[in-house]
């Protein structure tokens, strides 16, 4: 054991054995001495327990230091054994979820069996260009480690990916080569990328299944070569696959599935293209439904298979060949079901029945005669003596055949499928420069029986692991070579005897294959050769005592018992060759082919071991061929022989996925799994060989750092090695336990723990030092300040009893005069008493007399009124009795009076009352109280009327009566006998008519009131009425207004969107214009190298058995791919384009016309982008149009409630119509100027329109002759170089140019000015591309570009027609304004893109890690080990460190160029808002994925440098268009490593102040989150849980962003402007710029 044993002390932790968590911590409870037999430990849960030692190497594992805990690296640990592994990957899984840990050179990925956001573009972005030693550990890191390594040192690599089945094996192959599918891209972007990518969904479709322990377990091995050209960009693809499980087709073990393919082609068979194939459910079939399980959760065949089918036109497979392979799949499924029947004697013989369906399907798909099938399925052709027999085979052997045949069938359609997905990645533009391969490839298995399949696994993984060992052990003897270490040999455990066992002469394979030559060979007799040969010599090599044929073999990784029974059947993988034959005469083209391969799959070719060894061999009657021997077991170790050869001839890296349970459950640690898994993969054989020579290692600086507290002198005037050679003599006597390199310093295992604890010593002692001293000082200042104390306290008592003193003086005095004043008081209260109680006696007896002599005259009194009131009541009483009968005699006579009356105004009041009982209810109804109160005014007015009437009435009856009167008077003077009887009937007539007349006046008076009252009543509620609806009208009116700012801000949002979506697709578009140039550049280049001639792609396909051949990139490009076989059909180099541009509708006449391939297929793609762009917009246009009928009956709504809001609906109305009048005149009018222009282009007879006649006296213009235009775009465009355009006036070429546009226009010519405005615009794009890394140049075009597009909008409008000197653009400039603003989007991205480029490289280095303020970095450093990789990447020595300043300077550099065209000050923050962006994004992801930053140093130096940035843009004015607040995510991350992490207060302190961080981010922080010394203290799990919690409070959603995504583009918006009228005579136009040819008008 390394260490040493007085680091066994009291409270160190150790790790004792366990049976169920196989270790666990305990701590030393007293010192261990040398000679103890037991060790006394406390167990993390309490118990204590006793530890037995029998001798020095027996004492328990040191436990590391907890600032080591979580490591990333296992290899940095101070103690390298089993537990420590165990229990640093227990911290990492469960309590960071970081399920990635490097262990040297191998990167150990524990399943997670959930979803995690860390494999997005984003992450991509992060680990590019980054070293390995600086992130967290990643599959991106290890695939970015290996490509760096390929391009830098020019050497090929390999990704060696192993594990256990439902290890994520797969998942990381695919993720690693998506990493290389984006990092590798080409410049031209070719789909080799794509194509690789979707060979992965092909490959898990024929090649996964549904197992016990994994879903998606690859029942087969891959490698597969991804070839990278000079500048490192993907030109192709290889892959070869190993050992295809066979036997899943035809069974299936309890609760799991066959290869996905065939589930996907049962759950969509109701396509109408599948109709045909005859399928029915999984269930109906045998090959499906033997493991009754025919679902996986989660999982959609069906989309599955559109998944695959996609993946399969990707790649250039047509839909007719996909429907052939799918029927081939689809015949092996109804072989199955073929029903195969005993009879003879004893089940002799077989049959298949005539009518069999199955059969009869089987055979019409794979186009074979159905009788010839049937007949061989169940017969077999034996030579005996050169005869030919036909023999009848039994029930069984018949059902092995048929099962035999599918097999074989798969495993041929297998190997075309791999066949044609080489063909379709292989390379023909250029051979590959390098390559990286990634091995996906089965880990060790052990099972409760294991097989063939299982014994050549664990074959393959004893190789694998014998590379590995051999590799870790180079790698060492490497790193003490480079430090000149004198080194000894490294003992490792090499399992070379092992390997011999199984593949040297007579070993296992050879006996095998020995017995399978064997006429009568059998599992039994090959079990008794390997115990003859193997028995007693091999170590290795045991034989079961229980079984007679069965052995065991002793693996590196684990003990393993094989059962022989069928080990001879599936090394033969045998197959008869009469079916083969019925095949090989097959209707279907792809049956055929597949059957006519390499004499039916047995051949063992060059190119089937590069690809895909076909396993199998016939077995005819005929004598064999000796290439129809070979068995599957050889052919597996020539292949694996192959694979070994190519693993040692790249760089390795290497990745061990480990299942972290059985039972598939999310962040679930089982530590007896895992431990199982780390020594069968290895990692724990790297622990070994790093602890056994010099496991710890730093580098001198690092040490003095950290040590130079040990120093017991000062350092001298030599070297930092020689301090450090001279410190460790001291510390350490035994100079075997370290040793010193050129620039290192290593040291045994365990000796970096002994450091650290005379450190740790040194530094208490230290602190003891100090405390004594601050201690005594602080006794010292006590004892001075008890002395003042003591002197204060006795001067304040002795004034304190004088005082006391003195009070007592006084008091006593004060006693004397209060007992002589309470004296006399009592005396004179005594005699007040006595005068009071005198003077209430005599007044109490007064009172009494004098209230008896009162009561005497009350009696008095009340004795004469009493006879005074009875002697009126009783004359009282008789008047009263006389006047109730007189009453009464009144009231009799006057009831009878009054029911008459009464009898009378009832018969008169009844209308009254009917009126009223009409009118009644009136007041219910709202609408109609107005109406009722009109209706009743206008009875009033009309009972008014009435009355007026009735009045007139009254006065002319009463004029008549009068006159009546006089008559009758003057009768009466004639007749004076009969006046006395007339006048008095008269009169009684009149007076009853007079009294009518009152009563009705009096009712009407009455009714007339009350209808006053309720008309006033009607009036308040027709008042609250209306301020009700008022009321409601408001509200709908602000409802009605938040619905349209609502409406209007989500507007403006889609509007950002797709705006942003545009530039993206215009920044797209610029990339094909870019690439169509280069395959122009490369097509003219090609035909003046090889004279107009082009090579057969088929000759790319022959190469050297060792190096893979790649398809160059022009195959690549293609929409399908050519055939391997001449004499297939050719499959159309524009299928797939031409297909797409079918759909898109885009003609195909112009490109047919183009005779260079790679043009015609560059301008097609173009066409098909732009015919997209155009769909897409007319898309939206039309959902827009169909989202317009629902926003109208939504305002229609709103305006039918508001009567308002309808009166302004119908005035905006009316000004719609308004305008569409004016917009019809203003088009009428243009067609006619357009109309005149092009009559006068027609011809000269046209007479000049007046237009043209006021144009002709527009002055102030440049001229340019048609054969000047070319000089003039070629001297002001295209020759215009950086030092003279910094001394042009401000859009001095926009000017011109459009000043010469317009004089065109102006004279006549449209179209030529039209055509000198595109002329000048291609122009400018050109030099754009020309000066793609010129800052000043760029933001020059972008300045004209602008200004440009203002000119052309201003002057192709007549709103200014009334200014002196303005005649309008006559030709339409529509498509130039939209091409120009295009343009300046191309410049403003162009401009962004030069500054980003530069920034990339800079703000990692400069934004987290240089000291600005020194100091930071002191000897507080955490502790780490040190161990950079051998990829990794140094900085040049001497060159400039990156810095703030860098990058303040090249950020200036933007805004100096921009400043220098005036570009708008909007302009330039929505640029410097980008920057910003891009600079905190790629901090902050990159702080996110570091855990060496996550300190509370990085973070103070870290906000300091953003303050520097933040003062930057404040001084230039830029902080108001968002630059600063895009800063405010990595400012809260900063904050964050700063704050206080213990409390529940600093918890919710950091939740508030880190509101813009996402809650997976603050996690994260939190999580990776290092203390720098023994100060500071780990963030506890309890503080996350606390932190989490609040977080999910505060949002309510957890937020599930880990990283920004620096490719992020914000959307750009040119603010518009109207520049002043130009005037030649105004511009001074330099002589250097040699355009005098122009002449002013």
């Amino acid at each position: 054991m390394m260490a040493t044993t007085n680091l066994y002390t009291k409270g160190a932790c150790v790790w004792v054995p366990d049976p169920e968590d196989v270790w666990v911590s305990a701590r030393l409870l007293r010192d261990f001495c040398p000679g103890d037999e037991q060790l006394q430990l406390e167990l993390s849960d309490g118990r204590e327990m006793s530890h037995p030692v029998t001798q020095t190497s027996g004492l328990p594992p040191l436990g590391n230091p907890d600032i080591l805990e979580g490591e990333n690296d296992l290899t940095a640990l101070s103690f390298l054994h089993e537990p420590a592994v165990l229990h640093n990957l227990h911290v990492r899984f469960l309590d960071y979820n970081s399920i990635y840990t490097y262990c040297g050179i191998v990167l150990v990925a524990i399943n997670p069996y959930e979803q995690l956001p860390i494999y997005g573009e984003e992450v991509i972005d992060a680990y590019s260009g980054q070293d390995m030693a600086d992130m967290e550990p990643h599959v991106f890191s290890v695939a970015e480690e290996a490509y760096r390594t390929m391009t830098r040192e020019e050497t090929n690599q390999s990704i060696i990916i192993s594990g256990e089945s439902g290890s994520g094996k797969t998942v990381s192959a695919k993720f690693t080569m998506r990493y290389f599918a984006v990092v590798g891209g080409a410049v031209q972007q070719t789909s080799v990328e794509d194509r690789v990518l979707a060979s992965n969904p092909i490959m898990e479709a024929i090649g996964n299944a549904k197992t016990t322990r994994n879903d998606n377990s690859s029942r087969f091995g891959k490698y597969i070569e991804i070839g990278f050209g000079q500048n490192g960009d993907i030109i192709g693809a290889n892959m070869r696959t190993y050992l295809l499980e066979k036997s899943r087709v035809v069974f299936q073990a309890p609760m799991e599935r066959n290869y996905h393919i065939f589930y996907q082609l049962c759950a969509s068979r109701d396509l109408p293209e599948m109709r045909a194939l005859k399928l029915g459910p999984a269930e109906h079939f045998r090959y499906t439904n033997q493991g009754e399980e025919t679902q996986i959760p989660g999982t959609d065949d069906a989309v599955e298979l559109d998944r695959t089918r996609n993946a399969f036109t990707i790649l250039g497979v047509q839909s007719d060949q996909q429907m052939e392979l799918y029927q081939i799949l689809a015949a092996v499924l109804h072989l199955g079901n073929v029903k195969i029947q005993a009879s003879g004697r004893g089940g002799d013989r077989s049959y298949i029945d005539a009518d069999d369906r199955s059969l009869a399907l089987f055979s019409k798909l794979l186009g074979v005669e159905c009788a010839q099938m049937a007949h061989w399925l169940c017969h077999r052709r034996l030579a005996v003596g050169g005869e030919m027999l036909v023999k009848p085979m039994s029930g069984q052997q018949a059902s092995d055949a048929r099962d035999a045949l599918a097999k074989h069938i798969y495993g041929q359609l297998f190997t075309w499928t791999v066949l044609r997905l080489n063909a379709a990645l292989q390379g023909q533009r250029e051979q590959p420069k390098s390559f990286i391969g990634v091995l996906d490839i089965y880990g060790f298995e052990t099972f409760d029986r294991n097989s063939f399949e299982q014994f050549c696994i664990n074959y393959a993984n004893e190789k694998l692991q014998q590379q590995f060992n051999r590799h870790v052990f180079q790698l060492e003897q490497e790193e003490y070579m480079r430090e000149e270490l004198p080194w000894r040999r490294i003992e490792f455990s090499d399992n070379q005897p092992c390997i011999t066992l199984l593949e040297g002469p007579l070993g296992l394979l050879d006996l095998l294959d020995e017995e399978c030559r064997m006429p009568k060979g059998s599992d039994e007799n090959w079990a008794q050769k390997l115990y003859d040969q193997h028995l007693t010599r091999s170590a290795h090599f045991r034989k079961p005592r229980m079984s007679n044929t069965a052995f065991i073999i002793l693996h590196f990784a684990d003990t393993v018992q094989y059962e022989c029974e069928g080990f001879l059947d599936k090394n033969r993988d045998t197959v008869f060759e009469e079916p083969i034959n019925i095949m090989k005469a097959s209707q279907s083209e792809l049956v055929a082919e597949l059957f006519q391969q390499g004499a039916a799959g047995g051949a063992l070719t060059l190119l089937t071991l590069k690809s895909s060894i076909p396993n199998g061999s016939l077995r005819s009657g005929k004598r064999p061929h000796r290439e129809h021997k070979l068995t599957v077991g050889f052919q597996f170790r020539q292949s694996l022989q192959l694979l070994m050869d190519t693993l040692n001839s790249t760089t390795p890296h290497y990745i061990r996925c480990i299942k972290p349970n059985d039972l598939k459950k999310p962040f679930e640690f089982d530590p007896k799994r895992i431990v199982q898994q780390l020594r069968a993969c290895g990692v724990l054989e790297t622990i070994r060989i790093s602890a056994a020579g010099y496991p710890s290692r730093w580098t001198y600086e690092d040490f003095f750092s950290r040590y130079r507290v040990l120093l017991r002198q000062s350092p001298g005037q030599g070297t930092i090695k020689t301090d450090c050679q001279r410190a460790l003599q001291e510390l350490i006597p035994d100079s075997e336990l370290y040793c010193f390199g050129k620039t290192k310093v290593f040291f045994r295992a365990g000796q970096v723990a002994v450091l650290e604890k005379l450190r740790g010593e040194r530094l208490h002692a230290a602190v003891v030092t100090i405390q004594s001293r601050v201690k005594g000082w602080m006794a010292r200042r006590r004892y001075l300040h008890i002395c003042w104390a003591v002197l204060t306290l006795q001067r304040y008592t002795r004034g304190r009893l004088v005082r006391r003193l003195a009070h007592t003086l006084r008091y006593t005095h004060a006693a004397l005069v209060v007992q002589k004043t309470y004296r006399m008081l009592v005396v004179r209260q005594l005699y007040l008493m006595i005068r009071e109680a005198t003077i209430t006696i005599q007044a109490y007896i007064r009172g009494m007399l004098a209230r008896r002599a009162y009561r005497e005259l009350l009696q008095q009194r009340a004795a004469i009124l009493l006879q005074a009131t009875v002697r009126g009541w009783l004359q009282r009483r008789a008047f009263g009795r006389i006047r109730a009968a007189v009453v009464l005699l009144q009231c009799c006579v006057r009831r009878q009076a009054a029911r008459k009356e009464l009898r009378k105004l009832r018969a008169e009041a009844r209308s009254v009352e009917k009126y009223r009982e009409l009118n009644k209810g009136m007041e219910v109804k709202l609408m109609q109280l107005q109406l009722r109160a009109d209706h009743q005014a206008r009875e009033s007015a009309s009972l008014r009327e009435m009355l007026h009437t009735e009045r007139e009435a009254h006065v002319s009856e009463l004029e008549q009566l009068r006159a009546a009167l006089r008559k009758l008077e003057a009768q009466l003077q004639v007749k004076p006998q009969k006046t006395p009887a007339v006048s008095v009937k008269e009169e009684e007539e009149r007076q009853r008519t007079e009294e009518r007349h009152a009563s009705d006046v009096l009712r009407l008076t009455q009714e007339l009131q009350a209808l006053k009252v309720e008309g006033e009543s009607l009036k308040k509620e027709k008042e609250d009425l209306s301020t009700h609806l008022l009321q409601q009208e408001k509200s709908q009116v602000e409802r009605m207004a938040q619905a349209i700012s609502n409406a209007g801000a989500s507007m403006k949002a889609e509007l950002e969107e797709e705006r942003r979506r545009y530039q993206g697709l215009l920044r797209e578009f610029t990339r094909l214009e870019q690439r169509y140039e280069n395959l122009r550049d490369m097509s003219a280049l090609a035909e003046r190298s090889q004279g107009h001639k082009r090579t057969d792609s088929s000759q790319g396909l022959v190469s050297s058995p060792t190096s893979p051949s790649f398809p160059s990139p022009e195959d690549m490009r293609r929409a399908s791919v050519t055939s391997n076989t001449p004499e297939r059909r050719p499959v159309g180099t524009d299928t797939s384009l031409g297909t797409l541009m079918e759909d898109m509708g885009v003609v195909m006449e112009t490109a047919e016309k183009m005779k260079v391939e790679d043009l015609t297929h560059a301008y097609d793609a173009l066409r098909v982008a732009n015919k997209f762009l155009e769909e897409q917009i007319r898309s939206q246009g039309a959902q827009c149009r169909e989202n317009l009928p629902a926003l109208s009956v939504h305002a229609d709504c709103y305006t039918a409630e508001n009567p308002e809001i309808q009166e302004l609906m119908e005035q905006l109305e009316v000004r719609d119509l308004e305008c569409w009048r004016l917009r019809k005149e203003l088009k009428d009018l243009r067609h006619t100027v357009t109309l005149r222009s092009s009559l006068l282009l027609s011809g000269p007879a046209v007479a000049s329109p007046p237009l043209q006649a006021k144009a002709g006296d527009v002055t102030g213009l440049l001229e340019c002759k048609k054969r000047d235009e070319g000089r003039l775009i070629k001297n002001l465009i295209t020759d215009l170089r950086a030092s003279l355009a910094a001394s042009l006036p401000l859009g001095l070429p926009a000017q011109v140019l459009f000043l010469c546009v317009r004089q065109a226009d102006c004279s006549g010519e449209p179209t030529r000015a039209h055509a000198l405005c595109s002329t000048s615009i291609a122009a400018i794009k050109a030099s754009l591309k020309t000066h793609c890394s010129d800052l000043i140049m760029t933001a020059l075009w972008l300045k004209n570009s602008c200004l440009l597009a203002d000119l052309l909008s201003q002057y192709s409008t007549q709103d200014q027609s009334g200014l002196d000197n303005f005649v309008p653009l006559t030709f339409n400039t529509s498509e130039l304004n939209r091409t120009l603003s295009d343009l300046c989007i191309q410049a403003y991205q162009q401009l962004l893109s030069i500054t980003e480029s530069r920034l990339q490289s800079l703000i990692v280095p400069a934004v987290l890690e240089t000291e600005t303020i020194p100091g930071l970095s002191g000897s507080g450093s955490k502790l780490v080990g040190s161990r950079r990789r051998t990829g990794s990447d140094p900085r040049a020595a001497g060159a400039e460190a990156p810095s703030m300043v860098m990058v303040l300077r090249e950020m200036s550099a933007l805004h100096t160029a921009m400043n220098q065209q005036e570009l708008p000050i909007r302009l330039q923050e929505q640029a410097f808002r980008q920057i910003t962006y891009l600079l905190v994004a790629t901090a902050l992801n990159s702080l996110i994925l570091r855990k060496d930053l996550c300190c509370w140093n990085c973070g103070l130096q870290t906000r300091y440098n953003l303050s520097l940035l933040e003062d930057w843009l404040r001084a230039r004015g830029l902080q108001e268009g968002g630059a600063v607040a895009t800063l405010e995510p990595l400012i809260q991350a900063a904050q964050l490593l700063q704050m206080s992490k213990n409390s529940d207060a600093d918890a919710k302190a950091l939740v508030q102040t880190c509101h813009v961080l996402s809650t997976q981010q603050i996690v994260k922080l939190l999580t990776l989150y290092s203390p720098q010394s023994g100060a500071e203290e780990r963030v506890t799990l309890n503080f996350i849980r606390i932190v989490q919690g609040l977080l999910k409070e505060r949002s309510g959603v957890m937020q599930s962003y880990l990283l920004l995504d620096v490719r992020r583009v914000f959307p750009v918006i040119f603010p518009r402007h109207t520049p002043p009228l130009l005037n030649a005579e105004q511009l001074a136009i330099p002589e250097c710029l040699k355009i005098s040819f122009l002449r002013k008008t």
